[in-house]
């Protein structure tokens, strides 16, 4: 029993799979081989942008599809090549790989297996929470960047022309001169598939566009001869399946490869993370981030082993899976059955697939992985997200993902320093007819209670903030129109106080009684006495004016005021000013 329950910890879908229903299986055997029907030449396509041959990328859709399904918590998630990261191999890979075919597939199998140790190795110290780490703004801005990047290195392809740029903006200014080169029967033949990925899905979403254009242009190849028009094919396609084989490490590129291959394991987990969140969320299950971090190591492993190449959650799989009624990782382990057969008998046609059509399939591809709608969104609501996102982008352009996304890091970092290091200090009003306290920006007209001034530090008081806190308070003070004479401070927003939080808060405490101000704690009662105690704080002044809640300081406030307007009737004298400030212990 221990042995399985422990299996059951490192193959979370092994259960699911032994205890399989039959009632699942028509659903999953439809679902599964549509997704192995949009996976072929999507595998096909992504390996030829990345360099590779198209048995590569059919490798790198069977082994790590069959692994995950066993190690992964997600049901419907399906692993496979992806443009970002096809497009991220192929950057890291060509300068080290010189022109050299051998090295290119040498380099970038070792760079998978590298990715997925990483991967692991996260997995072991429970870091799943890096799946936060690249917020959507980086994402979003990575996949745009991405995929302009794809689609104008497919212009070459598509129009039968021989490009010499290899970053986006040299390409960009390259392009009159390849379309004045263009070759006209490859460009006629773009045009037709182009066509049916256009108008397929409008008139039926059961069988694949791409897969309709691949078939449609191999015919067209194979019955009219189109290489005699120079129009440029695949070529053979190595038949069978692929030898599992332990990748050869150059020690003289490890290092350089190492350090990419953390990347590029930040960004296929998060990206990966972001379809199997959306589909957990859809079909109301939970998903183990620290299990899905192993699982993704293992599927790069294996994927490295058979002779594959990097591979992450394929969000378009996955839809066609979701679409098709898939219930269970079983699509998963039917769509690579299906892929193997496919090797093993069917790969004499492929050898008729045009380069054009694969290239007019993969600007599809990223056109629909294009948003810049969602940057609108950002505009309105938060302007550094938007400034993430489009550095992101053009990072990517410029410089390439790997190098932007280390730049958009960085600068989240920075804005995320900055936003905690200067919480904001809002000052808080009585709304009629609202319970509670609110932003006195948000309302602007709000009366203010005279003498009194409520203030809301949005952030923990710590030592990279008790200064601006300090400083805020002072501001605050000078901004009001009538003399302060208390200030409530609300504590419930401060998450934590160091011992720099609450030497602050006594100095702040001496220089407001300096000018006759009575400094008020409320909420956090029993929290505060503990900080004074966990600090050694030997001063307990402030303890003695601390209140449990805003609303109880307040009410204290009215109260004393009721009292000294009866005292000025009755007697014409106001109470004296050190008994003003004295107020009792609030338990």
């Amino acid at each position: 029993m221990q042995v399985l329950a422990h299996l059951n910890r490192v193959l979370p879908g092994l259960q699911p799979l032994v205890k399989y229903r039959a009632a699942d299986w028509p659903y999953d055997l439809r679902a599964g081989l549509s997704v192995a029907a949009v996976a072929i030449p999507i595998a096909i396509a992504y390996a030829q942008l990345a360099g590779f041959s198209p048995s590569t990328g059919l490798y790198a859709s069977i082994l790590p599809m069959v692994v995950y399904a066993f190690a992964g918590t997600s049901r419907q998630l399906i692993i496979g090549p992806d443009a970002a990261t096809c497009a991220m191999l192929a950057a890291v890979i060509a300068p080290l790989a010189g022109g050299n075919s051998g090295l290119h597939l040498t380099y970038a199998i070792a760079l998978t297996l590298l990715t997925g140790i990483f991967c692991l190795s996260a997995s072991f110290l429970r870091l799943g929470g890096l799946a936060d780490f690249l917020a959507k703004p980086i994402i979003i801005g990575l996949l745009n960047g991405v995929s302009l990047s794809i689609m104008i290195g497919q212009v070459g392809k598509v129009l039968g022309s021989t490009p010499t740029a290899t970053r986006f903006f040299k390409q960009l200014m390259e392009m009159p001169e390849l379309v004045l080169k263009a070759h006209w029967p490859t460009v006629i033949l773009s045009i037709c598939c182009a066509a049916v990925m256009f108008f397929m899905p409008r008139y039926t979403k059961l069988v694949p566009a791409s897969l309709v254009t691949m078939i449609v242009a191999g015919l067209a190849a194979f019955l009219f001869g189109l290489d005699h028009f120079g129009v440029a094919l695949i070529g053979p396609v190595a038949a069978g399946l692929p030898d599992l084989e332990l990748p050869e490490l150059h020690l003289d590129v490890v290092g350089e490869l190492a350090a990419s291959a953390a990347g590029l394991a930040l960004v296929l987990f998060t990206s990966g993370m972001l379809t199997a969140r959306s589909f957990a969320e859809r079909n109301g299950y939970d998903i183990d981030v620290d299990r899905e971090f192993a699982a993704f190591g293992l599927a790069n492993i294996v994927s490295a082993l058979s002779q594959g190449f990097a591979v992450t959650g394929a969000d378009s799989r996955t839809a066609v899976s979701d679409a098709n009624g898939g219930r269970t990782q079983m699509v998963s382990i039917v769509a690579a059955l299906a892929i193997s057969l496919l090797l093993l008998v069917g790969t004499g046609p492929l050898a008729w697939l045009p380069i054009p059509a694969l290239g007019v399939v993969l600007i599809f591809a990223s056109w629909h992985l294009l948003d810049f709608q969602v940057f609108r969104r950002y505009h309105a609501i938060e302007r550094s997200a938007l400034v993430l996102g489009v550095i992101t982008m053009f990072g990517v352009l410029a410089f390439g993902a790997i190098k932007a996304i280390m730049l958009a890091v960085s600068l989240a970092l920075v804005m995320f320093i900055r936003k905690v290091a200067r919480p904001a200090c809002e000052e808080l009003v009585n709304i009629p007819g609202r319970a509670g306290l609110y932003n006195h920006k948000l309302f602007p007209d709000a009366e203010i209670i005279d003498g009194l001034l409520l203030l809301r530090f949005c952030g923990p008081l710590v030592f990279f903030n008790a200064n601006h806190f300090r400083a805020e308070v002072q501001r605050a003070i000078a901004r009001q129109p009538a003399p302060v004479e208390r200030v409530v401070l609300d504590m419930i927003a401060m998450t934590d106080v160091d011992i720099t939080g609450i030497d602050t808060l006594e100095r702040l405490d001496g220089e407001l009684a300096a000018r006759n101000i009575t400094l008020i704690l409320a909420g956090r009662q029993i929290e505060f006495e503990q900080w004074l105690v966990n600090t050694k704080h030997p001063d307990e002044a402030l303890q003695q004016r601390a209140f449990p809640t805003m609303r109880q300081a307040i009410r204290h406030w009215r109260v004393r005021d009721e009292l000294e307007t009866a005292a000025d009737e009755t007697d014409g004298a106001a109470e004296p000013a050190s008994n003003k400030d004295a107020l009792p212990a609030s338990r």
